[in-house]
């Protein structure tokens, strides 16, 4: 067992790792996995598609993972009453376990590397699942500031470590919530992943945020927030750090854009101050999605960060959350056009979405 403060990390029956954050953590820490020794053994490769010049992951041994238990054998609960979890410890605070079926692992040589058009590599990475508290109805639309400050603390001490993991080039903190979005285990969890390639989507940031400061020597992602700052008809949320807008081109129903005033890289630039406000503007934001048709709003938040050795300079940290969900009964689907070609349709203006967000702010129904 490690102690380190506010942080204690233990190794579960399998010889997972599990770390436990917050004032209880060296007692949580002193509960052992009294479930039997096992051995863990995940493996992924990664495909190369050659049209898009993307990797695509494979990770096979995805399909026995745990799917939708009842409340009474959900594994991220405290261990209690006999009933042995995830989680040793009676309780706990936050805890981050190290990924029983991980899309991701190291090592992972399940195929020899090979190049070319049929390239392949090993899926090395890590996946992390970040349990926000112990109480299985919770969200974290529920947490107080203070636990959501120990969440943010605890996403940053997990960037900061996985990305001086060798081989990592990319770590995203994010959340999946609400089975409409195929979440397959209810406890209020969020998910890191570190992974061995930039991901297509930040790549293609990074080229478009280039171009720009060859056209024009200024940072794109400082002129987007500085464009709808000025325009301000999608702004829903702003403090004296942060600014929570709607997109000009957003692509889901409800979806927001939170960027820090001072670009940072990553979680781990943030300022005291900025971090602070953050808690309480996610809190309320992610509250104002709850209300916006009086039930619990399936979402995606997820944070981008910059590559750990790319384009650190130009890539601004921000949050992206959006829900699916664009009338009480109907959800917004992909479609074949969608699908196809990647060219997103929105049916909702996003100056309306971010009208009807500033309501739910307000307290009021969609």
């Amino acid at each position: 067992m490690v102690k380190q403060g506010w942080k204690a990390s233990v190794s579960l029956a399998d010889g997972r790792e599990l770390i436990y954050f917050g004032e209880s953590a060296a007692w949580a820490a002193g509960h052992p996995d009294q479930r039997p020794a096992s051995r863990f053994a995940a493996s992924s490769e990664l495909r190369y598609d050659a049209l898009l010049g993307e990797w695509v992951i494979v990770a096979h041994h995805r399909q026995e993972r745990t799917y939708l238990p009842s409340a009474d054998e959900c594994p991220l609960d405290p261990s209690c009453d006999g009933r042995f979890t995830e989680i040793p410890a009676p309780s706990y605070e936050v805890a981050v376990i190290e990924n029983r079926f991980p899309s991701l692992a190291t090592p992972s040589a399940t195929v020899p590397a090979r190049d070319g058009l049929l390239g392949v590599r090993p899926g090395n990475g890590r996946c992390e699942v970040v349990c926000y508290t112990p109480d299985h109805s919770a969200s974290f639309a529920d947490l107080t500031r203070e636990q959501a400050a120990l969440v943010l603390a605890a996403w940053t001490d997990r960037t900061a470590a996985l990305s001086a993991l060798p081989g990592v080039e990319q770590v995203l903190c994010f959340e999946n919530r609400g089975q409409e979005i195929g979440v397959t285990l209810t406890h209020p969890h969020g998910q890191i992943y570190s992974y061995p390639f930039v991901g297509p989507r930040t790549s293609r940031m990074l080229a478009t945020s280039a171009a720009y400061r060859r056209e024009t020597g200024r940072n794109l992602f400082d002129a987007v927030l500085a464009a709808e700052r000025a325009d301000g008809s999608r702004i829903v949320l702003a403090g004296d750090h942060w600014t929570a807008f709607v997109p000009h081109a957003a692509r889901w129903p409800y979806e927001v854009h939170v960027y820090p005033h001072q670009r940072v890289p990553d979680l781990q630039s943030l300022t005291a101050a900025g971090r602070e406000e953050f808690c309480s503007l996610y809190l309320d934001l992610l509250r104002a999605f709850d209300r916006l048709f009086g039930m619990p709003a399936p979402y995606i938040s997820a944070w981008q960060q910059a590559p750990v050795r790319q384009g650190r300079e130009e890539f601004a940290l921000h949050l992206e959350v959006f829900t699916i969900r664009r009338a009480p009964a109907k959800l917004k689907h992909l479609g074949g056009s969608e699908t196809g070609t990647g060219a997103f349709t929105n049916d909702i203006a996003p100056e309306t979405a971010a009208s009807v967000l500033r309501d739910a702010l307000r307290g009021k129904a969609a």
